[in-house]
């Protein structure tokens, strides 16, 4: 089976840089770096999301605070091992930057996209907060090349987190929507609190892929 791994995964971001970049990891001799954007909602909420890049994509961009960019690429997870847990990274890969020219955060213009495609791998939890709004938890599995997957937490609200709810792990949805960042708090061992940051997509729109439709797709494609 043919899988265009771009399509699985897909996000635009248009931003401000409000970090220096700094360095993550090399692999095979290419460096890659980490800093973080400032993408704000049309509520005017802000969202800072952590990009990670490749210094092929830097030769002709400097990373500099305050410059407005536009990113292209994948929402991607990885384990991080720290005292004897591991722990979900999140962060978003860039494939394509670009500055933006002439960017006016007053138009309230600035773009959040992305779309996954991947399957249910735990059970969705429905809940309502205080207020009877309607929220569920998802965890989606997304695949990617040398049978790797990225696991992305995702929420799902109203309508979308009703349908959801009654979803079996293993079965396979297309959702779209924007990447979110949230302040929790967390408890350590020795009982005292740490105020740290959730990454996840804001779900806007999610429908089940029918597997028939998409079969037969993939057979017209190779014939």
């Amino acid at each position: 089976m043919n899988t265009n791994y771009s399509e699985n995964n897909h996000l635009i971001l248009v931003g401000k840089i409000v970090s220096e970049k700094s360095y993550s990891h090399e692999i095979y001799g290419e460096k890659f770096y980490v800093f973080n954007l400032e993408v704000v909602r049309l509520s005017s909420t802000v969202d800072i999301i952590p990009i990670t890049i490749s210094e092929r994509l830097l030769t002709d961009l400097d990373i500099e605070i305050g410059k407005h960019v536009t990113i292209e690429g994948q929402f991607r997870s990885y384990n991080n091992y720290e005292n004897e847990r591991n722990r979900l990274v999140l962060t978003v890969f860039a494939k394509e930057i670009r500055e933006t020219e002439n960017a006016d955060e007053d138009k309230k213009e600035v773009t959040n996209e992305v779309v996954l495609v991947g399957y249910i791998c735990k059970k969705p939890i429905y809940r309502q907060t205080p207020f009877g709004r309607e929220i569920a938890d998802i965890l989606l599995a997304v695949n990617r090349a040398y049978n790797k997957s990225d696991y992305i937490p995702s929420i799902a609200w109203g309508r979308n987190a009703r349908f959801c709810q009654n979803l079996e792990v293993g079965t396979e949805v297309k959702i779209s929507g924007r990447v979110q960042s949230r302040n929790y708090e967390k408890k350590l061992a020795d009982g005292s609190t740490e105020t740290r940051i959730a990454y996840e997509v804001s779900i806007a729109s999610m429908e089940v892929v029918d597997e028939e439709n998409k079969e037969q797709e993939e057979t017209s494609e190779v014939v």
